[in-house]
């Protein structure tokens, strides 16, 4: 007898006390209902129809509840009748009496009555809760305290018995035991025989989500899906921490979810989803026990109700179902085993029963398949359970459904483990309430074998052995094609090969069978065979003798391998190697000669230049890589007005090109320069110059013309980086004028400017090797150019000296540069 609880929320008791259930007849609508209907409604005829649909609907809920309340109070009637052999009045009585006594209601105690004379998990759960109640100074959140468990649970429970379908064993556990929980909906899900699921009874989801979520192929990731691929509860806080989409989803986006499977006897029939409005807290213990009796009675029924059809079904279920898979498997050329579930007292999985072993399988313990017959699994082959966890996976194919399939598995628990006979394709399928385990034993010889041919195939060898004592010849068959003989024309001896073969490879041949038969040890030759087709291939012949225990010979065994292809590469690498040397042997004169050239007109330092008024200095650093020579050039020289001419180019490309482009470009600056044109104009002579009169060549530069008695300074570039001007201890970069390179187009205009310098000034003129880096930008390297340049100099050389040594270019071009300073 359970001790009082308050009661409400449930089916409701009759006004005198008693217990009795409220009798379903014509009842007002609820106060609530009333409130929320608009006065205007009253006096329209689709208000009134509204207001009739509604109150009948109340009727109809509440003459359920009735008839739930009034089931178990008969049950409960027929269990006193049992025990204490009474007749049900008297019965009715007794149960009256004991209601008061126990300051319950005859519903909550009709509960107690039945969980003690049922001893099942519905019992065992509401004893907990008792149990939790007692202990606690008030009840945990959720638990339902707000109402009998007993009651909530036994009621479900006699509403889906009664219910004539699972969509109504939904609505009943969600009005029952769920909502009082605090969930807003429930699916029941039921699975099909390829592990598909499809929704057979749902409660809270509204009209049209049920209809998008009727079917969920096998593999598809849901909620549900969850529960049944790991066969435990799954509990979510919120939807969108399962990371899988659910019916519902879009609704309550982080409402809580819990999905349970709801299975007997080892086998899962569906999946029980719950849904909650908002992110679940963690759930006490007794709700726990209380939702997985509620998956436990969803089994239950889903084994007897009717639900929606699944998609196909390969064998009918239960012992007709035993019955055609052992004809299936007699009809198979591999073992196999037919298992149905073997269940204890409680109705849990413990093993699994043989019901028929084909004629195929072989017992490892050399037992009859009569006595393998009837046994249990677990029994008879004890290693099942530890084995590549082959136990768990016929297990979990019986329960979900999910067919199993492996290829190349020890199977050493349910096969005779012989040499090379160690790799099994194994598949576990379920066909109504029995599993079909076959198997595939793999013979390792035959699988070496066909790898050896394969090789032999790849490889193009072909082997032989030749008795010397009879003279019988055995050759396979890729050893016909390589000599592309017919296998009726039979194999050729060693002794004619010779005959076989190119006559200058003939010597080779001898000194070969002159070692193996004579000398009788292991030899090889390549020879070139003259096919009877006209083709001749590359052959290498590999033989060793094999020696009875008096050193005679027996037989001689060896391979030919064709050798084509490998001739044939060696062949063409022979003379890609000869045409590399030459290429790179002119390559090297071509680098010399463009050298040579480079250092005969640019001396990497050069005397000063006699020049009034103005200090001249420059260096030339060639590129440390010979075959990178590039066209960098420099030139500083006193024109016939007594103004010096200085100029910085760079040629674009490498080689003996770009070394005679800089030596045509030199050459026609110095010879314009002397007609008295300013830098500009220079500069737009030297553009078609480079455009008309060479070839292809483009290149930069910056021309300058200095006059001494002004101490002025008229510039202009072409696509070069500016001068750079040293003034005190500041270093700064000239304007970056207009001006494109040379070469690019036919005719092309420059820009001019001059500067006034002042006594002490440096200017400096460089090409890009000098401050050029992979990783850093030009900005930057000029930077850092400007940070070298003022650091304080002991003369003009100097300077140009430390801005080479501090240098961090890293392309490995060649570098010119030019310093001025004004005196």
């Amino acid at each position: 007898m359970s001790a009082p609880h308050r009661h409400g929320g449930y089916p409701a008791v009759g006004p005198h006390g008693d217990g009795a259930p409220t009798p379903a007849g014509p009842a007002a609508p609820l106060p609530a209902r009333e409130e929320e209907r608009h006065p205007s409604d009253d006096h329209s005829a689709v208000g009134r129809l509204a207001a009739t649909v509604e109150r009948l609907r109340e009727e109809v809920r509440a003459a359920h509840a009735a008839a739930e309340g009034r089931a178990l109070i008969e049950l409960a009637k027929g269990v006193i009748v049992e025990r204490l052999g009474c007749g049900p009045a008297q019965a009715a009585k007794q149960l009256a009496e004991l209601a008061a006594q126990a300051g319950l209601s005859q519903l909550e105690l009709a509960a107690d009555i039945i969980n003690q004379a049922a001893h099942d998990q519905v019992a065992e759960v509401a004893d907990d809760f008792v149990r939790t109640v007692r202990h606690a100074d008030a009840p945990e959140e959720g638990t339902g305290a707000d109402g009998s468990v007993a009651v909530r649970l036994r009621t479900a429970e006699s509403a889906a018995l009664n219910a004539g379908d699972s969509q109504a064993v939904a609505e009943s556990l969600l009005a029952h035991a769920l909502a009082p929980l605090g969930a807003s909906a429930v699916a029941i899900w039921t699975t099909g025989p390829d592990a598909s699921l499809t929704l057979c009874g749902h409660a809270g989801f509204g009209a049209d989500e049920p209809a998008r979520w009727r079917y969920v192929p096998p593999g598809v990731a849901t909620v549900a899906r969850e529960a049944l691929t790991a066969r435990r509860t799954v509990r979510f806080p919120s939807l969108a921490s399962a990371g899988v989409p659910s019916i519902g989803h879009a609704r309550h986006p982080d409402g809580g979810r819990v999905a349970v499977p709801a299975g007997t006897g080892g086998r899962i029939h569906g999946v029980l989803e719950i849904c909650w409005p908002r992110p679940l807290e963690p759930q006490p213990q007794a709700v726990q026990r209380q939702i997985e009796a509620l998956a436990e009675l969803c089994a239950h029924t889903l084994e007897t109700l009717p639900v929606q059809p699944v998609r196909t079904r390969a064998l009918s279920s239960g012992s007709a179902g035993a019955s055609e898979l052992m004809e299936l498997a007699d009809g198979l050329y591999d073992p196999a085993l037919v298992l149905t579930p073997h269940l204890d007292d409680e109705g849990r999985l413990r093993d699994f029963r043989i019901r028929h072993a084909n004629e195929h399988f072989q017992d490892p313990a050399g037992r009859s398949r009569g006595a393998v017959d009837g046994a249990l699994l677990l029994e008879a082959y004890p290693t099942t359970a530890g084995e590549n966890e082959l136990f768990e996976r016929i297990e979990r194919v019986y329960a979900t459904g999910e067919p199993f399939r492996a290829r190349r598995t020890r199977l050493t628990a349910l096969v005779d483990q012989v040499p090379l006979a160690s790799a099994a394709d194994i598949s576990i399928s379920r066909h109504g309430d029995s599993l079909l385990l076959i198997w595939r034993i793999e013979d390792e010889s035959a699988r070496l074998a066909s790898l050896l041919q394969h090789a032999q195939r790849l490889g193009r060898i072909g082997g032989f052995e030749e008795d010397v004592l009879t003279g019988e010849i055995t050759w396979n068959g890729q050893l016909f094609d390589l000599f592309g003989r017919d296998i009726t024309e039979g194999p050729v001896s060693l002794r004619d090969l010779a005959a076989h073969a190119h006559p200058d490879d003939a010597a080779a041949i001898d000194r070969f069978l002159q070692a193996v038969l004579r000398q009788r040890r292991a030899s090889s030759t390549a020879f070139r065979m003259l096919r009877g087709d006209g083709v001749t291939r590359h052959i290498r012949v590999i033989a060793e003798p094999s020696l009875d225990i008096d050193e005679r010979l027996l037989a001689v065994r060896g391979a030919y391998q064709d050798i084509s292809a490998q001739h044939w590469t060696e062949v063409a690498l022979a003379a890609t190697r000869d045409q590399l040397a030459v290429t790179e042997q002119e390559s090297a004169e071509r680098n010399r000669l463009a050298l040579q050239l480079q250092h005969a007109i640019m001396p990497p330092t050069k005397a000063p230049l006699d020049a009034p008024g103005l200090d001249v200095a420059v260096r030339y650093r060639p590129a440390e890589t010979e075959s990178l020579v590039g066209g960098d050039w420099y030139d500083a020289v006193v024109l016939p007005s007594k103004k010096i001419l200085l100029c910085v180019g760079d040629i674009a490309g490498h080689g003996i090109e770009a070394a005679t482009g800089m030596v045509v470009l030199r050459n026609a600056l110095r010879g314009l320069a002397v007609t008295g044109a300013g830098p500009a104009q220079l500069l737009s002579w030297l553009n078609n110059v480079a455009h008309h009169l060479t070839a292809q060549v483009t290149a930069t530069a910056v021309c300058g013309v200095f006059d001494p008695t002004t101490r002025t300074l008229r510039w202009a570039r072409a696509g070069h980086l500016p001068p750079v001007l040293v003034r005190g201890d500041r270093a700064t970069t000239l304007p970056l004028l207009q001006g494109l390179l040379l070469g690019a187009l036919a005719e092309a205009e420059y820009e001019e400017t001059e500067i006034q310098l002042e006594p002490e000034d440096t200017v400096l003129m460089y090409t890009d090797g000098l401050v050029e880096r992979r990783d850093t930008s030009v900005h930057d390297s000029l930077d850092q150019l400007l940070a070298t340049a003022q650091t304080p100099a002991d003369g003009l050389e100097r300077r140009l000296d430390l801005l080479l040594t501090h240098s961090k270019s890293d392309t490995d071009d060649d570098t010119c540069l030019i310093g001025v300073r004004v005196t």
